[in-house]
């Protein structure tokens, strides 16, 4: 059982989304959905301008700069390009050409141009499916950031891409590229996002957030990784920031049973590590099952993503432990 934590949780209501944090979640999100739609708006502005230079639908195949538009307009994803050949994708123009474009008489263009908007619409889609959990974990980290600066604690940022260890920077949006911090208090300490763990992750799944004992020295990659030691394991968190309430209760069960997960996985050693849990979407049902796991110390804590009071705490318990 997880250890007793004094935290700003005092009753269940405490953790339910209020309306205008949904409203504000919502909002965010149509926003950044325009932000990725951006990129697919102007190359479809541009489709437009060269296939204008065809008086024909069959005068698009000679326009070498349109390949690529017509391959996606034919209805062929990214991934789907990469297992055809030349030829099966010339015979996939040629088919949207004969089938959709010829048929649309004087209005081929805008025809071509509306085919090439849906299927860069479900690709858009796709991103906006990981777009809640890539806003909520900036957001977190963004709040990391700020705990440090506050408490006037020097701390180093791993870079996701390159997993080299930096200095703080002014540098914006820098949460983007955030994989880990290390600092130390009293002791070292480090905080990685999304990795799998190789005694508690199945079927690929990693854990959102891990604080461990170490330093910058420490991998955790590779045959030598410290994921491996259950010592070394402080704290493990699921973050679930889709802000849909409609999708609340699913984000709980997913991250309640991998909570479940991991302390089971430590119940037969003498570790003792911290869980706990953060979301937006976090409805009063819900909140009444997490606040009766914080009583009874099964969840060491938890606190709802889109309160700034109970964002900050959080940050600052990790800082801390």
């Amino acid at each position: 059982m997880a250890k007793t934590v004094i935290q700003i949780i005092e009753s269940a209501s405490d953790l339910v989304t209020p309306y205008e944090a949904t409203r504000a979640g919502f909002v965010s999100m149509a926003l950044e959905k325009n932000v990725l739609a951006s990129p697919f708006v102007e190359q479809a502005k541009m489709l437009k301008v060269l296939a204008s230079k065809a008086n024909t639908a069959k005068e698009l195949l000679q326009i070498s700069e349109l390949r690529e538009g017509l391959l996606t307009a034919s209805g062929l994803s990214d991934k789907a390009l990469n297992h055809l050949s030349d030829m099966d994708k010339q015979n996939a123009i040629n088919n949207l050409v004969e089938r959709f474009l010829e048929p649309a008489g004087a209005s081929f263009v805008d025809e071509l141009v509306y085919r090439f908007l849906i299927v860069r619409g479900d690709t858009l889609g796709g991103k906006a499916r990981n777009l809640a959990g890539a806003i909520g974990e900036q957001k977190f980290l963004r709040a990391m950031i700020s705990a440090f600066h506050l408490a006037g604690i020097e701390y180093q940022w791993l870079d996701r891409d390159t997993w080299k260890w930096n200095k703080p920077t002014d540098r914006p949006n820098i949460e983007r590229q955030i994989k880990a911090f290390h600092w130390a208090k009293e002791h070292e300490r480090a905080m990685y996002m999304n990795l799998k763990i190789p005694f508690v992750t199945q079927e690929g799944k990693s854990v959102d957030i891990i604080i461990l004992h170490g330093n910058m020295k420490d991998t955790v990659r590779g045959t030598h990784s410290v994921l491996k030691t259950r010592e070394k394991y402080i704290a493990l968190g699921e973050l679930k920031a889709g802000i849909d309430p409609a999708g609340a209760d699913e984000h709980w069960k997913t991250a309640d049973t991998a909570l479940k997960r991991i302390r089971a996985s430590f119940d037969s050693t003498n570790c003792n590590p911290h869980t706990f849990f953060i979301g937006a979407a976090i409805e009063k049902a819900m909140a009444n099952e997490i606040y009766a796991q914080i009583q009874s110390g099964m969840l060491s804590c938890a606190v709802n993503l889109t309160d700034e009071k109970q964002l900050t705490w959080i940050c600052s318990w990790v800082i801390n432990l």
